[in-house]
């Protein structure tokens, strides 16, 4: 039974997890069981570039315009069922969100409060550059919690911490003062769990096929907050998927580096937190511990990089090496001819997916990807293309290319800035139109250094002694999950079944040095691991290996998604007791 001292937990789901998500996510939220609130994460640092020049082209558009055509039908449903909408579509225009979504309100026949933040976008306040396209500071929960303390039924915000779409409403359903640190780390951990959608709950599980998770239509996640700050992460009755220890785990390892998650409410610390499976569906989440914010803000920088063009030739068959060569020459002398200018950055890769004997053409093929960039469109265009193209009768036999001649495209670039976060206006307008400021009222204070002690390592764990090892793939003993920050990207890497002995092993055996063995590319970057005992995990952050971000395009897999279980098909030795 509630009551003021043990109040019942707050249920917030999670319907988006970028731009682009499952459109249905919204209804079926509503729709498949009880909510408190409903949020809806829908930029990244890619998503801010494209709303960018969507507000070049128009300055009354900049948001995500998906959430407006969502709420044709949601709006009702969530009135209907009581259920508080809270969504950072507003992107760039959060007013003009808001707005928007006032005249959907009046055009379907639902009233509706609605009520946004501002004060992220920077771009006119500061001294960024002159190609600058957008300049947002990543913002708290605190105008999102002032928004819902006055009433509102949505809420719209512009670049807000993805976690704080969350954290702001658990503080203020349950009244967390501004330094509640415990609370507000419980809460920024579980909003950090809900904001990817359907990664809480089976999508791009490392261990879907041993596991059988079925991930065909996983159900979204929600989250059970208690007035304490911890959690229960889980998902609608009937929905597919899966909540366990394994993809809570591997979602709270997404996109993060050190033990201190720093975010503008509350610094987490992730090497406090323990994950317990609490029944079908239903991990809970505690003992997360908190210090306090950072006196500075992180500022989302993007601008356009240049121009950039691709070409990838079809090598078949035989003689590959000496195709690619011949090819690449003659390119090569192409670019280099009189009155030609040569791209400012050229890059060849072979990618030798080829195999021997192939019965299927493709599977004998092997790809050649030119990739050229340059501040001049023309540089990079037909410039490239065409000459390319030339070469289809007079190269290596079975010449053929895998795209047309194409002109050059526009690439974006993403770095992050620190500002002071007084110099920052976060203001909530209210659903009467009142602005309010949201700033914290006293600044963050240093932390205290015994909190450094609140989370000790463990000792690392007993090891099976076992005389055999078996050559075999990591992912047998290991799961692993990996994404980007800027230019940077993570891996986080786990135990199977949060095993001691295997992370004893794991941590013993896989150090910065294997690691760079086991992916060359990262050979000659800064790599930096971080372990996290509670977790059974370790979390590897490599800079640099992205270049100048997902926009930019630096590499096959711009946004190191999958680098993760590139680590996990390497083969090392591992002791024979640990393999299945």
């Amino acid at each position: 039974m509630s009551t003021p001292e043990h109040p019942e937990p707050l249920r917030i789901g999670n319907a988006s997890g970028f731009y682009g998500d499952r459109f249905a996510a919204l209804t079926e939220m509503l729709t498949g069981g009880p909510l408190d609130i409903l949020t809806g994460d829908y930029l990244a640092e890619l998503t801010l570039l494209i709303l960018g020049r969507d507000r070049l082209g128009d300055p009354a558009r900049g948001y995500a315009k998906t959430f407006l055509r969502q709420l044709e039908d949601g709006l009702g449903l969530a009135r209907e069922r009581g259920v508080t909408l809270v969504a950072n579509a507003g992107g760039l225009n959060p007013a003009g969100l808001a707005d928007a979504v006032r005249e959907l309100s009046e055009r379907v026949g639902v009233p509706a409060r609605v009520a946004h933040v501002e004060g992220d976008d920077l771009l006119q306040a500061g001294n960024w550059g002159r190609d600058a396209l957008t300049a947002n500071a990543y913002l708290g929960g605190a105008g999102i919690a002032a928004c819902l303390r006055a009433g509102a039924d949505v809420v719209v915000t512009g670049r807000v911490a993805d976690a704080a779409l969350v954290s702001g409403c658990a503080a203020a359903h349950f009244g967390w003062a501004d330094d509640d640190w415990d609370r507000l780390a419980g809460a920024v951990v579980a909003g950090h769990l809900l904001e990817c959608g359907t990664q809480a709950t089976g999508g791009n599980y490392a261990f879907f096929v041993r596991d059988a998770v079925d991930v065909r239509h996983p159900g979204f996640p929600l989250a059970e907050i208690a007035a304490d700050g911890s959690s229960v992460i889980t998902k609608h009755p009937g929905t597919g998927g899966a909540v366990t220890v394994g993809t809570v785990t591997a979602q709270l390892l997404y996109e993060t580096a050190g033990p201190r998650y720093v975010g503008p409410d509350v610094t987490a610390r992730l090497d406090s937190v323990r994950l317990r499976q609490e029944g079908p569906d239903r991990v809970r989440v505690e003992g997360v511990r908190g210090e306090p914010r950072p006196g500075t803000l992180k500022v989302g920088l993007t601008r356009l990089g240049g121009f950039r063009n691709e070409v990838t030739f079809v090598l078949t068959g035989l003689d590959v090496a000496a195709k690619a060569a011949l090819v690449q020459e003659q390119l090569e002398a192409a670019l280099a001819r009189p009155g030609a200018r040569r791209p400012a950055e050229v890059s060849w890769s072979l990618a030798r997916t080829d195999r021997t004997d192939a019965d299927v053409q493709e599977e004998a093929s092997a790809l050649l990807r030119l990739v050229v960039r340059d501040p001049d469109e023309s540089v990079v265009g037909r410039a490239v293309s065409g000459p390319a193209v030339e070469l289809a009768l007079a190269s290596y036999p079975g010449f053929h290319l895998m795209a047309p001649p194409s002109r050059g495209a526009p690439y974006g670039v993403f770095e992050a800035a620190y500002v002071a976060a007084e110099s920052v206006p976060h203001v909530a307008v209210l659903p009467d139109g009142t602005r309010v400021d949201a700033s914290f009222s006293t600044p963050a204070p240093a932390p205290s250094r015994n909190r450094e002690a609140a989370c000790p390592v463990p000792p690392a764990a007993r090891q099976r002694q076992s005389p055999r090892t078996r050559r075999a793939p990591l992912g047998l003993v290991a799961g692993a999950r990996s994404g980007d920050k800027g230019g940077s990207a993570n891996v986080g890497v786990w135990a199977r079944d949060a095993d001691p002995d295997i992370y004893g092993w794991l941590r013993a055996t896989l150090t910065t040095d294997r690691l760079r063995e086991l992916l060359p590319e990262t050979a000659a970057l800064d790599v930096t691991r971080h372990e996290l005992p509670n977790l059974a995990a370790l979390n590897f952050v490599i800079d640099g290996i992205l270049g100048e971000g997902v926009a930019a395009q630096h590499r096959f897999d711009p946004q190191a998604k999958a680098l993760g279980e590139w680590l996990r098909a390497r083969r090392l030795d591992i002791p024979e007791v640990f393999l299945p």
